[in-house]
């Protein structure tokens, strides 16, 4: 139960490029709470300044948040109301806070959530693709095997699908799109949003990849990647059949062989089939005879 006498944490969004999209409500929080704890202080005292709020700040990241987080508790059941803010955008989505907002949360402590700009729903949004049921899977594996192993799990997944990509990942990240997830699925890569040099692009995976591939698309910024869900398995049942044909088969042979003979009943995609056939098999080894 939340105390009279305890500050609030508010979670503030904030620009993720243009400086129009900060709200008055945010521009006025963070100016009256007493701290504001901040991902990089620099990146956030340059807003700050640009607004004339003089509000303390405190670094609060991923190297630090296990550490900062009971002492920034402290502070709130001390009546002081904190803000916390990512380098751009809502905080929390891929960036620092969950600990914070868990432990405040876990405390009595009112958190309290000041909404604003946000990259993914942004990109979502301009996509042409089903808003009405989506995936968010931030950053993919850096690691091109545990990468391919992600996507063939998502292989079957109906929903659309946002990820968050380096700009110097995307094109092996498309790459291994289009073998894991087939080449003609519509997609959308948004870059630098809201930006001076905002970037919008739709085509296939494949179409994409080669633009990407090309010296037209410009190598540098922030990159949200949409992309169509499967609709080749469109029943739900589909897929569990799938799986259950693998795992009698898993339970018969090997892998690949299990994958060959998948393949000729199903006529699907073999290496979607192999990825998932993996999966499969590291989930429920066989059993010993």
């Amino acid at each position: 139960m939340t105390k009279m006498n305890q500050g609030i944490l508010y979670v503030v969004a904030t620009p993720i490029g243009n400086l129009d999209d900060m709200s008055p409500r945010a521009r006025r929080t963070l100016a009256e709470v007493a701290l504001i704890a901040a991902e990089d202080t620099r990146h956030t005292g340059m807003l700050l300044s640009h607004f004339g709020i003089r509000t303390p700040l405190i670094a609060m990241h991923e190297h630090n948040e296990a550490q900062k987080t009971p002492m920034l508790v402290e502070k709130l059941l001390a009546g002081f109301s904190l803000a916390l803010v990512s380098d751009a955008g809502t905080p929390l989505i891929s960036d620092p806070g969950f600990n914070l907002v868990r432990a405040a949360r876990a405390a009595g402590i009112r958190v309290i959530p000041i909404p604003g700009a946000c990259a993914l729903i942004a990109a979502l949004s301009v996509s042409g693709l089903p808003t009405d049921r989506f995936v968010f899977e931030g950053f993919l594996p850096s690691k091109a095997v545990a990468r391919r192993k992600r996507l063939a799990e998502l292989a079957t997944d109906t929903r659309t699908l946002v990820f968050y990509e380096s700009i110097h990942r995307l094109k092996e990240s498309l790459s291994d799109m289009v073998q894991m997830l087939g080449g003609e699925r519509h997609s959308l890569i948004a870059r630098e949003i809201t930006k001076l040099h905002e970037e919008i692009c739709d085509g296939t995976l494949t179409q994409l990849l080669d633009q990407v591939e090309s010296d037209s698309f410009a190598i540098q910024g922030e990159v949200v990647l949409v992309v169509a869900g499967d609709t080749q398995f469109s029943p739900a049942e589909t897929t569990l059949d799938i799986e259950r044909l693998l795992k009698i088969l898993l339970t018969a042979m090997p892998v690949k062989q299990a994958v060959v003979l998948a393949v000729k009943i199903t006529g699907l995609n073999k290496n979607q089939l192999y990825q998932k056939a993996l999966v499969l098999s590291e989930k429920n080894p066989p059993e010993e005879v």
